[in-house]
């Protein structure tokens, strides 16, 4: 069988080839892909400001927020995954057998690592057909639609940066979410959903109008004035207890250590790999700060599509698709989450 399928090349190149679709191993399932989105990580591989996105081991299919239905699966499976059953997948693919992941630790310290998406070993859900091992599948509810499902993967680095590693939250906690795209968007939920008053920080209007509809109670515009005077009002003198930053900028990297609460948690989630950020970090010591990263998750998929099923009609999902663009409209697709990221939230792809 056939399929169209696309390639990043390199930095700009981005073609749409038909290929062979590959025969299934006995662990694999064949999956027709209904919807997948374009994250702002494959922006920036396409761009070629990310050393995420491996082209230098040769052309890879992006796409690593999927929804699908599985058309066939492997001799050899051992779940109960089935032709006909609406599914997700992880991103970043531990092997379960080298030393690390025998140690229990993230995936992304797997000595096998792959990542869906992002490497030509791996191919993510660019494409009218994919072909993924069955541990990095997971069945989604069948009233979801197939863009539902593409939110998992995005979800997961929300719910995971706050809960994952040790992390939690409650109803006596005040969270600060900095960043309000789809990650800090996820986060935000995550903490009004545990009952925290929930403050969200985002320079632009349209993202803060957007965090009030998705558990903000209250938002900060950093451009209006000293940000650390804007949370310390608010809250009193208190800080954030759960500190989430989810932006990568680095001002609100730099902020964490000032606006963070007396043994407050940080949680850092956005993307600032490749540079230095200039922080003081002495204050993680006399505030007693616990600081905790998350590269991708771990054993958070089925969790998440639980959690994002419970609240599904607490939250609008497919309001948070900003655009949606057939797959045949790739090149526009893309073209539009590179060069209109103030109102491109999130760009989707749809496959007849």
């Amino acid at each position: 069988m056939r399929a169209k399928v696309a390639f990043m090349y390199g930095p700009k190149d981005l073609r749409v080839e038909e290929v062979e679709v590959p025969e299934l191993a006995a662990n694999q399932v064949l999956i027709k892909t209904g919807a997948c989105g374009i994250c702002g990580s494959d922006v920036e591989c396409y761009e070629g400001v990310s050393g995420e996105g491996r082209y230098d081991l040769g052309p890879y299919t992006p796409g690593h927020e999927w929804g699908g239905q599985i058309v066939e699966v492997g001799s050899g499976i051992r779940s109960t995954l089935k032709a006909g059953d609406k599914v997700t997948g992880d991103c970043v693919m531990g092997c379960g057998v080298c030393a690390n992941c025998k140690d229990g630790r993230m995936p992304s310290a797997c000595l096998n690592f792959r990542e869906i998406g992002f490497r030509s070993d791996s191919p993510g859900g660019m494409g009218e057909y994919m072909v993924v091992e069955e541990q990095y599948v997971h069945k989604i509810p069948d009233h979801w639609t197939y863009a539902d499902g593409a939110w998992v993967e995005t979800f997961s680095i929300g719910y995971f940066g706050i809960w994952g590693n040790g992390g939690s939250i409650d109803a006596s906690d005040i969270a600060i979410i900095l960043g309000a795209g789809p990650v800090g968007l996820s986060a935000a939920m995550v903490a009004a959903t545990s009952g925290a008053k929930t403050i969200v920080i985002d320079p632009l209007k349209m993202r803060r109008d957007t965090a009030l509809q998705y558990g903000a109670e209250i938002v900060i515009d950093p451009g209006a004035g000293n940000i650390i005077e804007q949370v310390m009002d608010i809250t009193n003198g208190h800080g954030g207890d759960v500190c989430v930053e989810a932006s990568g900028n680095d001002s609100a990297i730099a902020s964490l250590f000032d606006i963070a609460a007396h043994s407050g948690r940080v949680r850092l989630i956005g993307h600032s790999v490749g540079r230095k950020v200039s922080v003081e970090i002495g204050k993680t010591i006399w505030r007693t700060l616990g600081i905790s990263g998350s590269g991708g998750t771990k054993d958070f998929g089925q969790r998440t599509i639980r959690f994002m099923d419970r609240i599904y009609n607490n939250f609008d999902f497919s309001a948070l698709n900003s655009h949606h663009y057939n797959f045949s409209q790739l090149q526009k697709a893309m073209d539009v989450a590179v060069h209109e990221k103030a109102t491109a939230l999130k760009v989707m792809l749809d496959f007849d």
